[in-house]
Order: C-alpha cells, then structure tokens, then sequence
C-alpha cells in the first residue's frame, strides 16, 4: 500500500498507477451535490469560498457527526456517496478549485476524467459498506462551512491518518478500471454470440 500525504501536489498525483492501493494522511473535505452548487454559485456571484477547496483532496461523502459535549465534533461514520451524482458539476468543480484527488464510490463519467486529466487529478474508489472503518481514517475535525446544508451536505474538513484503503481507480492520464470492466464484458459478450 502507498502512503500518500495531502495536500497532493500534481506530480505525486500524474504518478499514481491504475490499481494502485493508498491511503492518505492529511487534509480532506467532504463535500456533495449541495456544497458543489454552492460554492460554484459563490463563485459565479463574486463571494468568497472556502480555501479548503484549493487542491482539495474531496472526498463524495455524507459524514454522520456527533457533537461532543466541550463543542467539538466527531464522526460517527463516512461512507462513499455514489459520485456519479456529482458528474454534472465536477468537471467545472475540478477546473476551478484544481481538485487533486476525488474519493468516492462508481466513478465518474468521461466528461469529469477530461476536467481530471487537464487538472491533475485521480479519483480512488472506496468500499461502500465500511463507514465506520473510513470514520477511523477521518481522525480530527478541523473545520466545517455551509453548516446551514444540513449535515451530511456541510462542507466537512479533516485531519486524516492513514485513511483507506482506496484504490486508484481513475488515474490523471484518464485510464479507468470502470472502462476496462465494460470493455471485457463487451468483448465477453461478443464472445458468446
């Protein structure tokens, strides 16, 4: 397994292989639908956005947090939201906020790998059905914005330790496991007519 440690710059992320296995310690966000309309439309209105989103590692995530009696908060549980939720707004989400590294469930559409493979950015599947192992890796809140979304739409930020395993299932130059699965049931398919 690969150690990687964020912030990511572009050349460790361009130099992360298909199948890899990493984890990641250091800053992440979470972020879905909601905080990636919101912010695109701070954006578009002139108002200022959080600078956690800056080279953001982003994880596709609806965290389950409980606040703890001294006001701090912690994560009960962090499993992957299905990304292609987000294939609408990503691509301009990726451009404009140089978004390093996506961690989510499904993968994301053809258009979203282009914005990745312009930018520099690699998206790393996580196992649906082990949030609370992915809330161990989430060690500290260090922040959160847009509270008023409601919880698992707030913009979340993390101190992570060792979060994963996560696989690199989308790399910076665009190859896809999820195009190499559909790719060999095409051809299995077409095998079998």
């Amino acid at each position: 397994m690969k150690n990687l440690y964020s912030p990511l710059d572009e050349k460790t992320v361009r130099s992360l292989k298909l199948g890899e296995i990493v984890n990641i310690t250091g800053p992440v966000v979470t972020g879905r639908d909601e905080v990636h309309i919101r912010a695109l439309e701070y954006l578009d209105e002139g108002k200022d956005v959080p600078v956690c989103l800056n080279e953001a590692a982003l994880y596709h995530c609806g965290p389950i947090m409980k606040q703890n009696q001294d006001g701090s908060w912690s994560v009960v549980a962090a499993g992957p939201t299905t990304s292609a939720r987000m294939n609408a707004l990503e691509p301009r989400f990726i451009r404009e906020f140089r978004i390093r590294a996506i961690i989510g469930k499904g993968g994301m559409s053809k258009e979203v790998v282009e914005a990745m493979k312009e930018v520099g950015c690699v998206y790393l599947a996580a196992t649906g059905g082990v949030a609370v192992t992915y809330a161990e890796g989430l060690a500290r809140v260090t922040g959160h914005d847009w509270a008023d979304l409601g919880m698992p739409e707030a913009l979340w930020q993390f101190q992570t330790k060792s979060l994963g395993p996560l696989i690199v299932a989308i790399d910076a130059n665009g190859n896809s496991l999820y195009e190499n699965v559909k790719q060999k049931v095409a051809e299995n398919l077409a095998k079998m007519q």
